[in-house]
């Protein structure tokens, strides 16, 4: 299942060289994950009401070019792997107008209980969300924009 996700750089996310500051692209990712869950499982709310909680345990973002204020950022979210206890997502940004690669991340989430914070294993309801292909609808906070 892939996911898009389209947002504006904010002048405030930006360095002294009107570049992106380095620490805003795991911003960009923790963002872009909770628009994903929100889209196909309803949030990270509908996931505490059962009694689970997630907590990142890794993140490893490659970058391959800067991003600048004001430019408008696809991201994109896919599915790489769903252990017992854990699922690892791949996040891509890249610059909406010309498609030129921004970073590459990956992220991996454990669940936990709620109230105990001990690893527990992935609920099969959302193992079949992480895995199911459906198409989901792209989410944009970038304002106006050709093509979504």
């Amino acid at each position: 299942m892939d996911f898009k996700y389209y947002f504006r750089v904010r002048y405030g996310e930006c360095d002294a060289q009107s570049v992106v500051f380095n620490a805003r692209y795991a911003d960009y990712v923790d963002i872009t994950m909770t628009e994903f869950f929100r889209a196909f499982y309803g949030g990270f709310d509908n996931l505490l009401s059962q009694g689970y909680e997630t907590q990142v345990v890794n993140l490893n973002i490659s970058w391959q070019s800067s991003a600048r204020f004001d430019d408008v950022i696809a991201a994109s979210v896919s599915v790489k792997k769903v252990g017992n206890t854990s699922f690892t997502c791949a996040v891509n940004l890249v610059h909406h107008d010309s498609g030129r690669a921004i970073a590459n991340a990956e992220i991996t989430y454990v669940c936990v209980d709620a109230t105990m914070f001990t690893k527990k294993a992935v609920p099969q309801c959302l193992r079949n969300g992480l895995l199911d292909h459906k198409q989901l609808p792209a989410i944009n906070h970038a304002g106006e924009i050709e093509g979504v």
